[in-house]
């Protein structure tokens, strides 16, 4: 009884700081406080499944991946919109209410039309049953995990009727969307054509985790079915929608005649780059609900309410060079020098590119004449090129070639990854990616440097004392010491305007990672936190066993005898062996180091950004040493009992899975992300879930850390 109270208690505060935060951008607790509370009711969950409830908090961050979605039929046909494309077409429509109703004057409303996916919310006794798509308008999927995660969606409310339908689009706000695509750029990933494309295409994931991970919001616009609420009218339902803080459509227009609809319409056109989210017309709705019946309904669509659609602006202007950025993760972006242009209400100098395949797609080259649009009304982007204005003998862009595949930022290597569209510099001390070098360079997998986080990072590239890792090593206590960071939030959650400085205490912990990390951290760990492209963890411990220590690397014969290779891994086991290089065959190399691998780290350390990297390592007095040197066959199979044998780790062990992990690799095993028939073994905690499934539907063993550890001991 005492947990169901305070599980109880804790759901409602929760829900309250959500609603604060996300609804009335009102906080009144900090974010470390939300978090402990947060965690207090995870736990406390987790030890009483029996109290499972939907719409805990908790399921705001996403739950165990969906098989597939399920059909539910809707309460109510959930019906599309007819759309008009002019004036003309308003005023028919405007004249048709006016027979159906027989009157000269109408009460109607404008408003913004979403550029969103439809969404339907069943709420039973106040909380939030299920929510479907529109699908065919009968049926649609359920996406209930998913619209859970939506913070700006309440999924419990106060007093509220029997049975209300809320109906209205769940949609990518315009900063959210454009930050998105920056992260993807970043990442070397597609970026997406438009909010609404983004917003369906995250939708469809079966994993709630990445729903909850993407910046969508929810505005109700309509109402499905009802019991319980007595509502003459739009007004009376927007009422409702307040009363429940359900975020709703607006702005909105109240009008009766065709002008003022017009005029409306006009209004809005103006104000809706303004709206923080895309729009892409203005939907003309009956006010009142007893018209909405005189008037009725097609099979397809109702007649009391019609969508005028803006039509895309687009403007011509030249393509006067393309430059190239370089992003905070390496990854290269073309951008288009635009002769500036009015479009959608900003002036456009300036459009992405993306990648090399978007320009060869689009065919876009230097002294086109190019169209230009914003997606979704958001982000300026070039459409396609006017080939009929194109200068004679113009060259097509390549971006490696213009860039003589070297990095601007730094002349370090360049390369496009296998599964990438982007290209990227792979020099760990490029400057234009100094805070995210920084950063896994200090994480807990690489140098582990205590106190030295993503904020600390921005401060020591933006105040100049760090511009690269390795410049870490020059700091001063007294330099950490007086570091200003952003200034902290108050409890209120305002911003207070003292700023904090790091402080002697924390500039103390932190020199002492840096001496233990120049001392103590061994090979694999630092090559690890070089971040060099296809070296990860069980790729840099299998260089460690190979090498004694880092300055043999850059010379070594095993690197490149592997680097000459074909790539084995996906040879099979016997062409594998013929393969192979004879002076190879001895060291006994796991699939972990293959000749991809190994041809990365020879490019780096070859290039001049590699050399250099060396050069200051070799003026630190820094030369990280192997902890699990052994090269010889003999020395690598003693005593390794899973040489040979590939592991897959699910579910919630007892301790962190990076220390199953090690501990097989200790034993000579391999690791990997995914079951496949070529698995020996899952190691399955409690909630296995999906990989659990598909080990036992493809025949590999399943052991639990019991088992695991008898065969240790045996």
């Amino acid at each position: 009884m005492l947990f169901d109270n305070r599980i109880a208690e804790l759901r409602i505060e929760l829900n309250r700081h959500n609603q604060l935060y996300y609804q009335d951008a009102q906080p009144e607790v900090s974010d470390a406080e939300y978090d402990r509370l947060f965690r207090e009711l995870e736990g406390l969950e987790k030890a009483n499944p029996e109290l499972y409830d939907p719409n805990s908090p908790t399921h705001r961050v996403g739950g165990a991946p969906l098989e597939a979605f399920e059909q539910r039929a809707h309460l109510l046909p959930m019906l599309s919109i007819d759309d008009l494309f002019s004036e003309e077409e308003v005023n028919e429509f405007f004249k048709r209410l006016q027979k159906a109703l027989n009157l000269e004057k109408i009460s109607l409303t404008v408003e913004p039309k979403i550029d969103g996916v439809a969404c339907s919310l069943i709420y039973r006794g106040g909380s939030l049953d299920y929510a479907l798509t529109r699908g065919d308008g009968n049926r649609g999927d359920d996406i209930s995990q998913n619209v859970r995660t939506i913070r700006n969606i309440p999924l419990n409310l106060k007093n509220a009727p029997p049975l209300l339908e809320v109906r209205g689009e769940i949609f990518m706000p315009s900063e959210g969307f454009a930050k998105l695509n920056t992260q993807r750029d970043e990442a070397g990933l597609d970026t997406f054509a438009n909010p609404r494309n983004a917003t369906a295409g995250t939708l469809k994931s079966l994993d709630p985790k990445v729903v909850a991970s993407r910046p969508l919001a929810f505005l109700a616009h309509g109402l499905g079915a009802n019991e319980g609420s007595d509502m003459a009218n739009e007004d009376d339902f927007r009422k409702l929608l307040d009363n429940f803080q359900i975020p709703r459509n607006s702005p909105v227009w109240y009008v009766h005649t065709l002008d003022e609809i017009l005029t409306a319409i006009r209004e809005l056109d103006n104000k809706r780059h303004d709206l923080g989210h895309g729009t892409d017309g203005a939907v003309i709705k009956l006010l009142n609900f007893k018209e909405r019946e005189t008037v009725g309904f097609t099979s397809r669509a109702p007649r009391w309410a019609a969508a005028f659609k803006y039509p895309p602006e687009q403007k011509e202007t030249l393509l006067k060079d393309i430059t190239i950025q370089v992003g905070r993760t390496g990854v290269l972006t073309p951008v288009a020098e635009l002769e500036p242009v009015f479009v959608s209400g900003t002036t456009v100098s300036r459009a992405t590119l993306h990648n090399q395949e978007e320009i060869e797609r689009k065919d876009v080259r230097i002294g086109d004449t190019v169209i230009v649009e914003k997606a979704g009304e958001i982000i300026p982007s070039v459409v396609s090129v006017v080939a009929t204005k194109r200068p004679e003998n113009t060259p097509p862009f390549h971006l490696p070639t213009a860039l003589n595949y070297k990095c601007p930022s730094c002349d370090g290597p360049i390369e496009k990854p296998d599964g990438f569209v982007a290209w990227r510099c792979v020099n760990f001390e490029c400057p234009a990616q100094a805070v995210t070098s920084i950063t896994h360079f200090s994480g807990r997998k690489a140098l582990d440097l205590d106190g030295l986080g993503e904020s600390v990072a921005i401060k020591l590239v933006e105040t100049k004392l760090a511009s690269s890792p390795l410049d870490l090593f020059s700091l001063s206590l007294n330099d950490l010491a007086n570091l200003h960071l952003d200034p902290a939030k108050s409890s209120d959650g305002l911003t207070q305007s003292k700023e904090r400085r790091f402080g002697e205490k924390r500039a103390n912990t932190l020199i002492n990672s840096l001496i233990k990390a120049r001392e103590e951290i061994p090979l694999s760990r630092w090559l690890f936190a070089m971040g060099i492209s296809q070296i990860g963890e069980s790729a840099a411990r299998e260089l460690s066993r190979l090498h004694e220590k880092l300055s043999i690397l850059p010379e070594s014969r095993i690197v490149a005898d592997l680097a000459d290779l074909p790539n084995f891994a996906e040879l099979s086991k016997s062409k594998r062996k013929k393969e192979n290089h004879p002076r190879l065959q001895q060291y006994q190399i796991d699939d972990n180091l293959g000749p991809v691998a190994a041809q990365h780290l020879r490019t780096f350390f070859r290039s001049e950004a590699g050399k250099t990297v060396l050069e200051k390592l070799r003026e630190l007095g820094i030369n990280p040493k192997s902890d699990n040197f052994a090269p010889t066959p003999t020395a690598v199979k003693e005593g390794r009992l899973f040489t040979g044998k590939t592991f897959v780790i699910t579910g919630t062990l007892s301790a962190p899975r990076q220390e199953f992990k090690k501990l097989i690799e200790d034993n000579g095993g391999k690791v990997s992300g995914s079951i496949s028939s070529k698995t020996e073994f899952l190691l399955s905690g409690e909630g296995g879930g999906s990989k659990q499934a598909k080990a036992e539907s493809l025949g590999v063993p399943v052991i639990d850390e019991i088992t695991l550890n008898e065969m240790l001991k045996s």
